[in-house]
């Protein structure tokens, strides 16, 4: 007997998969539709999970790389930075699988199929998975999306390094207690401009290999089963060919609380049949049932598998030797990755306020400095969610005692608990105030820890706490802590309020009273010792905000409303807090630019050219964002960023940046779905920042404007 086709290694994956499956019997077929996929011994098909997490760094498998979680690496609005950063993560995740796979562990969060990046938008802050995405922006989720997914799966002319998955295919930001049997409305329009450009780039531009079906159902149907998400728009509009995966027990939540089908195996017929070729969980078991009723034909179940065995095969699964086979455990943890985790911690946080260049803080002028809150010391504010394990973390209590050494008293109090009204169970309520007090009357300059851990914002099911099923009930500091942040005031000393959380926080008090604000996001494992040397002056803080920050919960819209209207930078009406795309530096940067067109046509395209020029004393980084408003077309966004470059300067240098604006830069989705150039005047704001008046006060800043007409209406993109 010759060699079997789907060994023929000078096949497509997709004969040789296609070779594969057709030697299987129907049982084994439907068992490998499930995410933990058995063993076919006879064939030579080992055991596999599909199921693996590197949102981060490699997550829930041991120690790894822990990065700042993704909405701080989205803070950095560096596209670049977030390839290499995601190389790295497959790095390590090949590592650990090449060392897994010599001792024979195929379990869970083992395999090579990583479910992520989460590219959902942050329409709302009070969303409690928000932090696992890259905020409110679908231009920077894309830009951030297609590069992410880039470094997971690497760049090798035929297999994988790893496989990324594009995540929770649609329409999906809260409320997490009802997602199981939500209905997420969202009009054509708003789908096409907010919910669907991410996940589109991340199909045709990064050719990313798996895409997750969301909880919710959207308009109507259930995501995980949905004909319109998976078929027409996910498969048939945009070509996508790589495997469908579930959210986990998402199918059972058609019949259990969607209410759609009444049993299971009509459940699992109405998931395959619609395009969902796996599923974590274990429903779809009553495949074998569904296929022998005649619910499911055989082979819409062989392409399914199909599909799966193909992305095995890029993996090189089923190949003796292929070019990431010799990637050594010797790279997990590596000083060369700590070292760049500890430059991603530093490049996400963002300088909020700076009264009077109270930072950096000399530590030569200091005989005490007091750390005070309920994040100062904690680890779990440092990592946010589906997080890896860290060999090391700094909190930033250890970071600054790093930095200042024995020179420097270092005073600690909790200050209070995150949430509760009291540290110690039998104590009376607020019971480390004085602590508090008198650690900040023994100090010349006073850092205040407030913030969220994951325990408050997170996934239903995860955060076990009051708050319940893990979004926040509004922006205000939870618990005791705002009361605490008074309290220090108080004693009359410098204060520098540092925010460790994943979300946007209504710290409107704080703004007025409070001299200094660094929002921290969970900024890894390194994120102490990152904290401490922004602090300290060793580098100088450059991240931005990619979420708003609202003034109160009030000004919201209902949670349960996905109509975009005054949610987000691109459609409010009132002035932010802190504006999407803000944050302060330690130098100073002066921006010209030039504009190469003045009109717009389709198939057109507009350059920028802006140079950048760091007037200030410090080496340091700045973004160079571009935004596009439609002036003349009614209901159009305030205007949107499509454009964006990060520079690195030394003091007194000099850089340009080229950026590309194509006629689809200039388009807006009408209610069909269409993209188009509408006649008349569009402004083009370069800048540092937005161009509207909260960031231009605050940054002392406003953005150049050049004006590009359109003169003939055109169709430019079609969803």
């Amino acid at each position: 007997m010759g060699e079997k086709a789907y060994l023929n290694e000078s096949l497509s994956f997709e004969e040789r998969a296609k070779a594969l499956v057709a030697e299987m019997t129907l049982e084994e077929k439907v068992f490998q539709t499930l995410h933990g996929a058995k063993e076919i011994k006879r064939l030579g098909v080992k055991a596999y999970n599909y199921w693996n997490e590197a949102l981060h760094g490699v997550a829930r498998a041991g120690v790894a790389t822990v990065f700042p979680q993704a909405i701080g690496l989205a803070a950095i609005f560096d596209e670049d930075f977030m390839e290499e950063i995601a190389d790295v993560i497959s790095t390590e995740g090949r590592a650990k699988f090449n060392a897994q796979q010599k001792y024979g562990d195929y379990d869970i969060y083992k395999g090579l199929t990583f479910w992520s990046p989460n590219v959902n938008i942050f329409r709302d802050p009070r969303w409690g998975r928000g932090h696992e995405t890259f905020g409110e922006d679908p231009y920077l989720t894309s830009r951030l999306g297609v590069r992410f997914i880039n470094g997971i799966q690497g760049h090798d002319d035929k297999y994988l390094k790893a496989a990324a998955c594009a995540k929770h295919f649609a329409v999906h930001s809260g409320p997490e207690e009802i997602r199981h049997s939500f209905n997420a409305e969202a009009t054509k329009q708003d789908m096409c401009e907010t919910y669907l450009p991410a996940f589109k780039a991340c199909v045709q531009e990064a050719n990313v290999e798996v895409v997750m079906g969301a909880y919710n159902r959207t308009n109507g149907e259930p995501c995980c089963g949905s004909k319109t998400l998976l078929k027409d728009v996910l498969r048939d509009t945009w070509g996508f060919k790589g495997h469908v995966t579930s959210d986990c027990w998402a199918i059972k939540d058609f019949h259990e609380f969607h209410m759609v089908t009444k049993t299971p195996v009509e459940s699992v017929s109405l998931a395959m049949n619609n395009g969902c070729d796996l599923n974590c969980g274990n429903l779809f078991g009553n495949l074998l049932q569904a296929v022998r009723d005649g619910l499911v034909k055989e082979e819409t179940l062989d392409g399914a598998v199909t599909r799966l065995m193909t992305t095995r095969m890029k993996l090189g699964l089923f190949d003796a030797k292929i070019p990431y086979s010799e990637i050594g455990y010797e790279q997990v943890d590596c000083k060369e990755h700590r070292a760049l985790n500890l430059k991603a911690a530093q490049k996400s946080v963002v300088l909020l306020k700076n009264a009077d260049n109270l930072l950096p803080l000399d530590k030569s002028k200091l005989k005490s400095i007091g750390v005070i809150g309920p994040n100062a010391n904690s680890r779990a504010a440092l990592v946010g969610n589906y997080e890896g394990t860290a060999s090391e973390y700094i909190t930033v209590l250890e970071g600054i005692r790093e930095a200042v050494g024995e020179d420097v008293r270092v005073y600690f109090s909790e200050g209070c608990h995150l949430y509760k009204d009291r540290i110690s169970g039998l104590a009376q309520a607020n019971d480390r105030i004085a602590e508090a007090r008198a650690v900040a009357d023994a100090s010349d300059v006073v850092v205040v820890c407030l913030g969220l851990d994951a325990t408050i914002e997170g996934e239903e099911g995860d955060a076990g706490n009051e708050f319940g099923s893990g979004d926040k009930k509004s922006l205000n500091l939870p618990g005791l802590q705002q009361q605490t942040l008074e309290a220090v005031c108080e004693s009359g000393k410098p204060v520098i309020l540092v925010l460790l959380a994943g979300s946007a926080l209504a710290v409107t008090w704080a703004d007025e009273h409070v001299e200094a604000i660094l929002h921290g996001g969970y900024p890894g494992a390194q994120g102490g010792r990152a904290i401490a040397d922004l602090l300290f002056g060793k580098v100088s803080p450059e991240g931005k905000l990619p979420v708003t920050f609202y003034r109160t919960t009030e000004e919201l819209p209902d949670f349960t409303d996905y109509n975009m209207t005054n949610r987000t930078y691109r459609y409010m009406k009132n002035e932010a807090l802190y504006p999407f795309g803000y944050g302060l530096s330690y130098t100073d940067f002066d921006l010209s630019a030039e504009c190469d067109a003045a009109e717009i046509a389709a198939g057109g395209k507009v350059q920028i050219h802006a140079a950048l020029k760091n007037t200030g004393a410090m080496d340091g980084a700045e973004t160079v964002q571009v935004y596009i408003k439609a002036k003349d077309v009614a209901g159009a966004p305030n205007w949107q960023l499509k454009g964006l470059k990060k520079l690195t300067l030394a003091a007194g240098e000099s850089k340009e940046a080229v950026i590309t604006l194509d006629d689809k830069a200039f388009g807006l989705f009408d209610e069909n779905g269409e993209k188009k150039l509408y006649p008349g005047i569009y402004e083009v704001y370069v800048g540092t920042c937005q161009p509207d008046e909260r960031s231009k006060k605050l940054t002392g800043k406003t953005p150049l404007m050049f004006t590009v007409e359109c003169k003939a209406e055109a169709v430019v993109e079609v969803l």
